[in-house]
């Protein structure tokens, strides 16, 4: 078994004043009603679904990498960020990673289980790496270079091009609650069914984005309509769901209030009894809209930032006490010295291989 680099002791000591809350916490939704991750996950929620077989051959790979190989959990690098922040503001802090090999290098090297990032980064170093990590070709980004800015994800690459170039998986984004989701919804959609055919896993980015949803928080982050967008993502089936963690709830209810219109479809007993503030419970009702589990939650790693290992370390402690199946972290990781990237992969990944840390 990986020998792992944080310890209990240390993990409590970089959560601080908030070890005991998160690390003993009991969740207000039973761990019984979910398919937790585990080292038999592909056989044991997998193997009667849909999918072919070189989809279950490409999914144990994602699962079987890195140092979280064999454990149920992923650690993924994603590096898309230069087409929607721009390379510049991606990549000037540390432009090393303007080459896309040292990208594949630091997943790599920080024991990762999957590279996540665009076309032209993996098509570039693709016949060198395709067979020593799993990759995850991005397949549509949002850009900012137009003016005036238009928020909308646009197919950048195709499905077959993904698996041109030994792409284990695709991903892709939809901006759920947007004006443009409809045509995302067909888009994504489309494009998943053509993965399945091709033995790709598909991964989606469950984000919202609306000005409505910003009223006195930010409602982007709001479990309820998080979770809603977690459902409407493994409808399309997607095998593996990315989503930002929750910090409030009731979204619904806000963008009621504040517009005076009647907004979407809930009910009391979200709040009451499937829900609370906790961030562990808010992060579980994510994992019951991943349909209870069996499509796995990556939650993602957030902004660079002054306490990112702190951070890091938190989201992993939040995700996997949910019931979450790992996270994926980029700006965090690359925006730093090279080493420092590995070790804050290395710190996240501890969170998971660590056997004191349990499911709430």
């Amino acid at each position: 078994m990986t020998t792992t680099l944080i310890e209990a002791n240390s993990i409590e000591s970089v959560l601080g004043k908030e070890a005991e809350d998160l690390l003993n916490y009991k969740a207000k939704v039973s761990q019984d009603l979910l398919h937790l991750p585990g080292p038999d996950f592909v056989d044991r929620v997998w193997l009667n679904s849909d999918r072919n077989p070189q989809v279950l051959r490409n999914l144990q790979q994602l699962y079987s990498t890195g140092r979280l190989a064999n454990t149920g959990y992923l650690s993924i690098l994603p590096v898309d960020q230069g087409i929607e922040h721009s390379a510049g503001a991606s990549f000037a802090p540390n432009p090393i990673y303007f080459d896309p090999e040292n990208i594949v290098k630091l997943a790599i090297a920080g024991g990762c289980n999957a590279v996540a990032t665009t076309l032209g980064v993996l098509g570039i170093v693709s016949r060198k790496y395709a067979h020593k990590i799993p990759f995850i070709v991005k397949i549509n980004h949002n850009e900012l270079l137009t003016f005036p800015n238009q928020f909308d994800q646009v197919l950048f690459a195709s499905v077959e091009q993904a698996w041109n170039l030994g792409a284990a998986a695709i991903g892709a984004t939809i901006y759920f609650g947007s004006e443009q989701s409809t045509r995302q919804i067909q888009e994504i959609s489309r494009a998943f069914e053509r993965a399945h055919e091709l033995g790709m896993v598909t991964i989606l980015w469950c984000y919202l984005r609306n000005n409505a949803f910003k009223q006195d928080k930010d409602y982007h982050l709001a479990a309820d309509l998080t979770g809603q967008a977690n459902h409407l993502g493994v409808t399309i089936e997607a095998d593996i769901i990315k989503q930002k963690l929750p910090e409030y709830n009731n979204g619904y209810g806000a963008v009621a209030k504040a517009t005076g219109e009647s907004y979407g479809k809930t009910n009391e007993r979200v709040y009451t009894e499937l829900t609370t503030d906790h961030p562990i419970d808010l992060t579980r009702y994510q994992v019951l809209n991943c349909y209870a589990g069996r499509a796995g939650l990556i939650n993602s790693g957030g902004a660079s930032g002054k306490n990112d290992f702190a951070e890091a370390v938190r989201t992993a402690v939040i995700n996997k006490r949910a019931g979450g199946t790992g996270l994926i972290s980029g700006r965090k990781a690359f925006q730093r010295p090279f080493e420092e990237g590995v070790k804050l992969f290395h710190a996240i990944q501890d969170v998971y291989l660590s056997p004191d840390v349990t499911i709430a």
